[in-house]
């Protein structure tokens, strides 16, 4: 028989009686209506925020986006078949946000910043929200640096700047993720952290680009945030917006940052199928009236902060894909409208053999030489202009039969400055070697090299200057980047030493 003294139990009400908290937790609580396709209508969440988290009874997540007179309308995060119509819904007061820090480097992440790869977790103790303020006009300051592609035809013609959002436009498989890839590939010894985001591609494609990034040894800078085809719209949408925060938190360090969305047409079509569920009204080509601002408060994010600020930069390179060269359709026009400048690629350039097929004449910098390089904006003043008279005038030859010997010899100039642009697949070129090339072609000396010959040319001069005159490329380096006239002595003389022997062995 077990005894029970009284003063044991008083000692224990009096300890229970000292630890009694009267904390109250309101937690604000819905009921599920109705859910399939991605979407659920809640009743009773009534002081849930728009964008806040919702989390189901069977522990998957949502976002609150509609909020109505009667009930909630919020996209699910995943597929949502274990949610039952009646069960219970929490809002958790947190607007969506995600891990950021140095962990992520080299890693390839979810919408939600979760890691994919298979490499264990991401050991991070910073958050951003998912959807920050841009910066405003005082925190800013104009786009002065140059963030080099490697790509001769666009570092040329089309600078980019630091800071700047250049939009890479065209039709499928005209080039666009190439060039993309080539300016990641590029940052390597500049100290720019590089985020790549893949919306709505295939999980084949994706790790095509992964594999690519790694050979060239740019993961060990670059994060990969990837919503693949098979993942829900919701994924799709919020992905850009992950990656721009994941791209901030290095900004806002100093650092300069370069972030590639490929592409806005997927996320604006995983919008559209979201808006369109969630019973919102239509408006041109199906898309919701706000799909501009999806994409104007997503680019507006890139930006050159200012010396208080630490002088950090987000570059963006946003792809939209075309359909047959459309650029007057809705969403081309509205992402042109944004950004600063477009670099456009043509499928019938890209189909005659002119590898990356940028098509000069429609392309252009808003920037403009304010984000080149000294040496480049001295030597490819007249490049644009003389590619420009060169297309005008094949038109032309094509219906007349004799031309007069200036026209010849300006379409067999032209002719070969087209050579010149051609460039291999994720084989960025340096500063010096770009300017080597457009010197060369621009002063004539590659008009008695016949046509077919001039890549063999180009390729065989970069080796004999690396070779023979590495003083040439660093005195570009020690000038800063310019083309003193002793650089340029050095330079004049390599082709001409090159070129004699070049002629003898063709």
């Amino acid at each position: 028989m077990i005894s029970i003294r009284p003063d044991e139990i008083s000692s224990i009400i009096r300890q229970q009686i000292e630890q009694y908290s009267q904390d109250v937790k309101a937690s604000n609580v819905g009921t599920v209506l109705q859910v399939g396709d991605g979407i659920a209508r809640i009743y009773g969440l009534d002081k849930v925020m728009s964008g806040e988290l919702v989390e189901f009874e069977d522990g998957s997540v949502g976002i609150a986006l509609n909020l109505e007179s009667d009930n909630v309308g919020a996209v699910l995060m995943s597929n949502g078949r274990n949610i039952q119509e009646g069960s219970a819904v929490k809002a958790t007061g947190k607007i969506a946000q995600v891990p950021v820090g140095e962990a992520t480097l080299g890693r390839v992440v979810d919408a939600l910043a979760r890691p994919i790869d298979g490499k264990g977790d991401i050991n991070t103790t910073e958050t951003r929200l998912i959807e920050s303020m841009a910066p405003g006009i005082i925190e800013r300051r104009s786009v002065y640096e140059p963030m080099q592609t490697g790509i001769t035809s666009i570092d040329a013609m089309i600078p980019v700047g630091r800071g700047q959002r250049e939009l890479i436009i065209g039709d499928r498989q005209t080039g666009k993720t190439s060039i993309a890839v080539d300016t990641i590939i590029n940052q390597k010894d500049s100290d720019v952290v590089c985020v790549y985001v893949a919306i709505g591609q295939k999980a084949s494609t994706v790790a095509n680009v992964i594999n690519v990034l790694q050979e060239a040894g740019a993961m060990a800078y670059t994060v990969v945030v990837a919503a693949n085809a098979n993942d829900p719209a919701t994924l799709q949408y919020l992905a850009p917006y992950t990656g721009a925060a994941l791209a901030e938190y290095f900004m806002y360090k100093g650092k300069a940052t370069l972030i590639v969305y490929d592409d806005l047409s997927k996320q604006a079509q995983a919008y559209r199928q979201m808006s369109l569920l969630l019973r919102r009204p239509p408006g041109r080509e199906a898309y919701p009236g706000d799909v501009f601002y999806i994409h104007s408060r997503l680019l507006e994010r890139a930006a050159k902060l200012s010396n208080e600020l630490g002088e950090g930069s987000m570059t963006a390179l946003p792809i939209i894909e075309t359909q047959g060269s459309d650029v007057s359709a809705y969403i081309p026009t509205n992402v042109i409208s944004i950004t600063d400048g477009q670099i456009f690629l043509s499928s019938n350039l890209f189909n005659s053999g002119l590898r990356p097929a940028v098509n000069a004449g429609i392309s252009v910098s808003r920037v403009g030489s304010a984000a080149q390089t000294k040496a480049m904006k001295k030597v490819a003043g007249k490049l644009k202009l003389e590619l420009a008279q060169f297309d005008d005038l094949q038109a032309f030859a094509q219906f007349a039969s004799d031309l007069d010997k200036a026209t010849q010899d300006q379409l067999a100039r032209g002719a070969r400055l087209r050579e010149i642009l051609k460039q291999r697949q994720y084989s960025p070129l340096s500063v010096a070697e770009q300017v080597a090339l457009v010197y060369a072609g621009l002063n004539g000396y590659l008009d008695d090299i016949p046509v077919p010959k001039v890549v063999e040319f180009t390729a065989g001069l970069r080796d004999y200057l690396k070779a023979s005159k590495p003083g040439y490329e660093a005195n570009i380096k020690d000038n800063k980047m310019a083309l003193t006239d002793e650089g340029e002595a050095m330079l004049k003389e390599a082709i001409v030493d090159f070129k004699k022997n070049f002629l003898v062995a063709a």
